[in-house]
């Protein structure tokens, strides 16, 4: 019952803290870490949220390491973020949490929505991510018509042959993207 008080309240931090930051109206540059704080899936989506009312926020660095978000949690991110229109570099790290292939595709839609992003950094390391994830976030991806350098990093999932097949012909078909580090280990 302890540790269940602890998420919600960490969870609600996390959405306390997105709403803050949205009064912030000139904000432009914004990096903030809540590694190993429980956010989970309601602190991800506040997050979220409120970040999308940050019209004028153009570099995002987002560390939410090891935080229990699931697919709820990381499409709701995504959404918020997909409003933040004038979003040109997004490091974005999700590693370590409980992100499935519903959560990967939905998140790369959102994302794909950013139509100003050039550089994105996305990290989801040891999730459980499988191949109709990889696939559907590569898809998602390949939208993203101004994206020139992707670093992404899905080792430590389940993406098989098939997953990673369906991630390098859907990436393929990013026209202006000009680099790319890929790490599928």
């Amino acid at each position: 019952m302890q540790q269940q008080k602890l998420k919600i309240s960490t969870s609600l931090c996390a959405s306390g803290l997105g709403s803050a930051l949205a009064q912030c109206t000139n904000l432009s540059n914004l990096t903030v870490e809540l590694r190993y704080n429980q956010i989970g899936d309601a602190g991800a989506s506040g997050l979220g949220s409120a970040l999308a009312q940050c019209t004028n926020l153009s570099n995002l660095t987002l560390k939410l390491t090891a935080n229990e978000i699931g697919d709820a949690g990381a499409s709701g991110l995504g959404s918020g973020l997909a409003q933040s229109t004038n979003l040109s570099n997004l490091k974005l790290d999700l590693g370590y949490n409980q992100i499935g292939d519903a959560g990967a595709s939905g998140l790369g839609s959102a994302l794909a929505q950013c139509t100003n992003l050039s550089n994105l950094t996305l990290e989801l390391r040891a999730n459980e991510i499988g191949d109709a994830g990889a696939s559907g976030l590569g898809s998602a991806l390949a939208q993203s018509t101004n994206l020139s350098n992707l670093k992404l990093d899905l080792g430590y999932n389940q993406i098989g042959d098939a997953g990673a097949s369906g991630l390098g012909s859907a990436l393929a078909q990013c026209t202006n993207l000009s680099n790319l580090t890929l790490e599928l280990r």
